[in-house]
């Protein structure tokens, strides 16, 4: 039996995509909805999680082509919880970090409708543990910052670059693939070196997970050559320099557990 009311809305982060990241909570709430609306990045493997006969509505983005504007995807909700509906607003990662949640809780409060937030992991957070580059660590990194690398209509990226260029900060790009090689220039031409590390991991954390890693000087070549699969995030900093030894460090343990397993 439900333990909440219908006509609600539940704004869910899906987490970067391995479903045993998601919280305790957003898989109740995903498994007890009368229906979920989705965005295009949540995995597979999340939505497979969905009890057959549920319905889903597919509101995903890609550039240049939305499914449904934000406009309509915001009345959508309200439509459908004036309806009694109780509604699984999927979204990847966290549904206040580059999510547009707080846009869409600001209608449904207007509209009168309960709303409530469930966090999820956010990109970053999921790269970072699945490639084992900290986000911040002693001597190298004393904070992070997260940017969008895409504005809407593809309007010019108006970022304070002076201030993204810090040497001692670990910067994280979401959405940044299209606007890659302005971002590695502007962060050049406000003093960062072309030898700076950057990782790109598209996928994060699932089957899919690709990484390449680069320098800020090569990366939008890098990414040229490669064309991965979005969604891809950008970590670009000094902490990005302990991947190499990490990778080593992963290898050696696992040839000695397979070592041990044969012995």
């Amino acid at each position: 039996m439900r333990d909440f009311s219908p006509g609600r809305v539940f704004l869910i982060g899906a987490g970067p995509g391995d479903p045993e990241l998601l919280t305790l909570k957003a898989v109740r709430l995903i498994q007890e909805a009368d229906v979920v609306v989705h965005d295009r990045l949540v995995s597979d493997e999340i939505m497979a999680l969905i009890p057959a006969g549920v319905r889903r509505i597919d509101v995903g983005k890609m550039a240049g082509h939305h499914k449904l504007p934000q406009t309509e995807i915001n009345a959508l909700l309200v439509e459908l919880a004036r309806d009694g509906q109780t509604v699984a607003r999927l979204k990847g990662g966290d549904p206040l970090i580059f999510g547009r949640g707080s846009e869409e809780a600001a209608v449904l409060r207007a509209a009168g409708i309960p709303v409530e937030y469930v966090p999820g992991i956010t990109a970053a957070q999921g790269a970072a543990a699945s490639t084992g580059v900290p986000l911040t660590h002693r001597g190298l990194a004393t904070g992070v910052r997260y940017v969008t690398g895409h504005r809407a209509k593809d309007a010019r990226l108006d970022l304070d670059w002076a201030s993204l260029a810090s040497q001692d900060t670990t910067l994280v790009v979401y959405m940044g693939v299209a606007n890659i090689a302005e971002i590695a220039f502007q962060l050049m031409r406000h003093g960062m070196a072309a030898s700076m590390p950057v990782l790109a991991v598209a996928s994060a954390t699932t089957r899919r997970e690709q990484r390449i890693l680069s320098t800020l000087g090569s990366v939008a070549a890098d990414m040229a050559a490669v064309a991965p699969d979005v969604p891809v995030l950008f970590v670009i900093g000094r902490v990005v320099a302990l991947y190499d030894e990490i990778v080593l460090a992963d290898a050696l343990a696992c040839e000695g557990a397979g070592m041990a397993a044969y012995a």
